[in-house]
Formats: structure tokens, sequence, C-alpha cells
């Protein structure tokens, strides 16, 4: 038995051996690489798991060939099978990463995630605060709607992610409504980062233990349930402007049945509330009938009178109480921040919508001003000038291409700092 284990946990190590890191054998050109910080920490992250598994299996030799050659081969099979799980667990973690790195080395593909990269990064800036923001990696997938794996987050095998990885659906390649998706999923990290959820669901079961009606304690028990997705909803608008709010109609634009229906165990709002607080949250960041009016508009799409009387009380609690919601929301002062709110950490004032068609209109006749603003500038102008019909969207699919593009290529050929 022991020579037969040993045996096994020999071909184990060969394998491990053929594991090289992915820079050995990916095949993508310089610009579609991920950032140096995100490359290396991932490959530092599985070099640390290859190094502690042969430590192990080299152990378990070292005991085969002394003291365990006398052991019952019960308890021999049971320490290779720790091996053996050891060996699986580093398997899963690097295809953990390697669809996300692969994904590089297809033709433009590749170097649009890496351009997707630089806006990440950009969608997680926090300015005022010393909180270290991780290095994110983009990559594609099927299905409607984006996620992330947020940093120092449980991957299979007990191990922690170093890096950020977003997923961004296919058919949001390329327009406007990529932004809405990446920067939704850039919220949830930045919750992670400034404590956001707890605190919030605190407040916010506590304001429904104080409220005097079933109809407010209803309406802020769901608020409560859905904050992790409200906040990264809050997140979004806030750096993307009108783009984020529209990105997010795309979404769940959906059969009514879906748009008007509750889902006890989901985590977001259902479709017809959540883009009417994504509306709500944008008037109070900063006011403009263009809310009203998108609110409207959501509502002629999916009158709420024709749900079930459960749902429309429902909805009457949650509309009447999302002022007040907005307003916590903006209004909230994380420790993170040192006594600045999370509207205050928002780009604000140059996402209003005068502000923001003042900036089409300019890079109209100076194209090479767009090519120096931030991605989630971009993505906000762009959406605002869609909303007012000033581009079309072949166009703006076209520009944005461009400028996608151009990020990834400022990345690769700027040294650092």
């Amino acid at each position: 038995m022991a020579a037969l284990l040993e045996g096994e946990t020999r071909a184990l190590l060969t394998r491990l051996d053929r594991l090289k890191p992915f820079v050995l054998h990916e095949t993508m050109v310089p610009a579609a690489a991920p950032a140096p910080t995100a490359q290396a920490a991932i490959e530092s992250y599985l070099a640390h798991g290859r190094e502690d598994l042969r430590r192990h299996a080299r152990h378990y030799l070292a005991w085969l060939a002394g003291p365990g050659r006398a052991a019952p081969a019960e308890e021999m099979q049971r320490r290779y099978v720790a091996v053996r799980r050891r060996f699986n667990d580093v398997l899963t973690q690097l295809d953990v990463f390697h669809d996300a790195l692969t994904q590089r080395s297809e033709n433009t593909v590749g170097v649009w995630l890496a351009g997707l990269d630089a806006a990440a990064a950009d969608a997680l800036h926090i300015p005022g605060t010393p909180v270290a923001v991780p290095p994110v990696v983009c990559y594609l997938d099927r299905g409607p709607g984006a996620a992330i794996r947020r940093a120092n987050t449980r991957i299979p095998g007990n191990g922690r992610t170093p890096v950020a990885l977003v997923r961004i659906p296919r058919e949001r390649m390329v327009g406007y409504g990529i932004g809405a998706s990446l920067v939704h999923e850039a919220g949830h990290q930045v919750a992670a980062l400034l404590g956001l959820v707890q605190a919030l669901r605190v407040r916010l079961y506590d304001i429904e233990r104080r409220s005097r009606s079933a109809a407010d304690r209803a309406a802020y028990a769901s608020w409560g349930r859905w904050i992790s997705e409200i906040v990264a909803d809050l997140w979004c608008v806030g750096k993307l402007g009108l783009a984020g709010t529209l990105g997010l109609m795309a979404v769940v634009s959906l059969p009514r049945a879906f748009v008007l229906t509750p889902a006890p165990q989901d985590p977001h709002p259902f479709p017809y509330i959540r883009v009417r607080l994504s509306c709500a949250l944008g008037d109070a960041l900063y006011p403009h009938p263009q809310w009203a009016d998108l609110a409207a508009l959501w509502s002629s799409c999916y009158p709420p009178e024709r749900a079930p009387a459960p749902v429309r009380c429902l909805v009457a609690a949650l509309e009447a109480t999302m002022p007040r919601l907005a307003v916590l929301l903006r209004d909230h002062r994380p420790p993170a921040l040192g006594g600045a709110t999370l509207g205050q950490a928002l780009p604000l004032s140059s996402r209003t919508p005068g502000h923001l068609l003042a900036h089409h209109r300019a890079w109209t006749r100076r194209p090479a001003l767009m090519r120096g603003a931030p991605p989630t500038l971009v993505f906000a102008v762009l959406g605002q000038a869609r909303a007012a019909s000033r581009i079309s969207p072949e166009a703006e699919s076209r520009l944005l291409g461009s400028l996608i593009t151009g990020w990834a290529l400022s990345g690769t050929l700027t040294p650092p700092s």
C-alpha cells in the first residue's frame, strides 16, 4: 500500500510541475494584459498555493518512507486523500483566474478587457480616503447580468482572491450600458471597503422598529434586506449619472410578471422598484426634472395598478419612503471617509445633466479632450448624450470601442510612477 500511495503522490507532484505561471503560456498582446499589480498578485497567490502543496506532499512522502510505513492502510489513505484534496484546490484556484486571463488572447476583445480594467479602477476611485483599492480584472461571460468576486473573499480551497474579478455580460459590449454594469459591480467592492452594508442595514432596521405604520415597517424591512444592491446602484448613479439608470433599465426590461413580482430570497429590489429607486437616488444626488420624467416613463411601461393588491400596497409604501432613503444614503458618513458623506465621495458636480452635455459639446469640437477624460466621465457623458439624441447608438459604439482601446494602450505605454 505504501508503494502505491507513494507513486500516486509523486504523480501528483509531476502534474503540479506542469502548472506554469500565466505569463509563460498566455498569448495575449501586451496591451491586453492585466495591470502589473493584478498580474503579480494573481501569480504570487497561485505560486504560494503550489509551493504549499509541494511542502505537504513531500512531508507525506517522508512520513510514508519513515514512521508511516508501519501505519495501517486506512491511515495512509486518509493522509493521501488530504494531499489530493489540496491538489484539486490548487487546480480550482487556477481555474478561477484562467477564464479571465485566457480571454485576453482573443482578438480585440482582449484589449477591450484591459481597457475595462482601467475603467473599473476609475470606478473604484474613492477620493479623500486612505483605503487601499485592490487591482481589478474584467472578463466576459454569457447572460444579461454582471457580477463581481470581490477581493479578499473566499474562493474554493479556503483561499482568498487577491484581486477583484468583474464579470461583464457579452451582450453589453460595446455601449454606454457596459459602464452601468461595470460601475455597479465596482460599487459592491466600494461597499466592502467602506463597511457600508452592515452599518446601513442597522440604521434601516432601526427605522423599521420605530415606524408606527405597518406600511412603513414593511418598506424599511425591504430596504434593509436589499441594501447591498441598493448601495451598488447608488455608486453607479453617482459615478455615471443618467447613464447608470438607463443601463439598469436595459438589464431589467423583462416580462411584466418578473418586473412587478417581489422575490423573497432575491437580494435585489424587484425591477419595477429598482428603477424607480435609481431615479430617486439620482434626484437626491443632483436634482433635475429628468429623473421624474424617467420614473414616469418606466411606470408607463409597467403600470403598477395592474399588479395584485398586496404588490400595489408594497409599491406604494416603498415609493413613499424612497425620498427619505435616498437622503439617508447620500448623507451617510462611514468612518472610513473621515467625516465626509457618501455624496461627497462622488463626483456630483461634474455629473449634472448640464455639465455632461457641455462636455459632449466641447468634445465634439475637440475630440482629444475626451481621450484624456476619466472613463466613468466618458460613460456618463455618452449616456446623457444618448438620452438627448445627441449621438446615435452606432456612433457611440464605434467611439467607445476606440476609447476603450485607448485606455488599454495608455496603461501599457505609460511607465510606472
